[in-house]
């Protein structure tokens, strides 16, 4: 059985978290506070990152993309029409564009702001770095938040799925990132009504019924999180 260790409002650890739930696999989730930096979690990744997933052999495999891809060459390869990667090396090259867009350029112009200031100062303690949210910082975020959006309203308005005509990691991806943002109420869901009739689409999928369960200490979803009519 996989471990995975994430934390609930993680982009990458949900990202893994679908792909293991399209593909039906089993495995045990370990919830882990990077910003702790705890000695037995460095020493299976020494840069303190989320998520790492120590496979069937107890090997540790680091971060959102790498796990995303070891999953794809050693389940998704055998999964024909379900595979969640093309087999045109084209194709495959646009999911994994947009695969890093969510998991790196969205989580460091808009997740790095929101999701820090939000969820995870309120977790943390002062000698950790935690304390009242930067009203600043915040602001910040949501005029970021709203372009990024936007281009996922496009996409979703151009194309049948996000990176195409399939379903794909692209599509898990940009609904792990939204998904957080979307349980905080960051998003104004009536701006993009493509984006918004996307999203619904990935959420009514079984793989995302755990996401939508996940809870934070503290910080409740806002109401319409849970609802896959929204």
């Amino acid at each position: 059985m996989f471990r995975l260790y994430h934390h609930p409002v993680s982009t990458p650890s949900r990202y893994i978290r679908l792909i293991m739930g399209e593909y039906g696999l089993s495995c045990e989730f370990i919830e882990e506070k990077p910003w702790v930096r705890r000695e037995e979690f460095l020493k299976l990744n020494p840069a303190g990152t989320l998520p790492v997933m120590l496979s069937e052999e107890g090997d540790s495999i680091v971060g959102g993309g790498v796990i995303g891809e070891f999953l794809d060459e050693t389940i998704g390869s055998l999964q024909r029409e379900n595979r969640l990667m093309p087999e045109n090396s084209q194709k495959r090259a646009e999911v994994r564009r947009l695969v890093d867009w969510f998991l790196n350029k969205t989580e460091q112009e808009v997740h790095r702001y929101l999701v820090v200031e939000r969820v995870y100062k309120h977790m943390m303690t002062k000698e950790e770095g935690g304390g009242s949210p930067d009203a600043a910082i915040i602001r910040a975020g949501r005029a970021n938040l709203k372009h990024h959006l936007q281009y996922v309203g496009w996409l979703a308005a151009s194309r049948n799925w996000i990176a195409g005509t399939r379903f794909s990691c692209a599509d898990l991806a940009a609904a792990a990132s939204l998904s957080v943002l979307d349980y905080l109420g960051e998003i104004p869901w009536d701006s993009e009504p493509a984006a918004k009739d996307w999203y619904a689409r990935v959420k009514s999928r079984p793989s995302f019924r755990p996401l939508l369960s996940d809870k934070v200490i503290g910080l409740p979803p806002v109401s319409h999180y849970i609802d896959l009519d929204f």
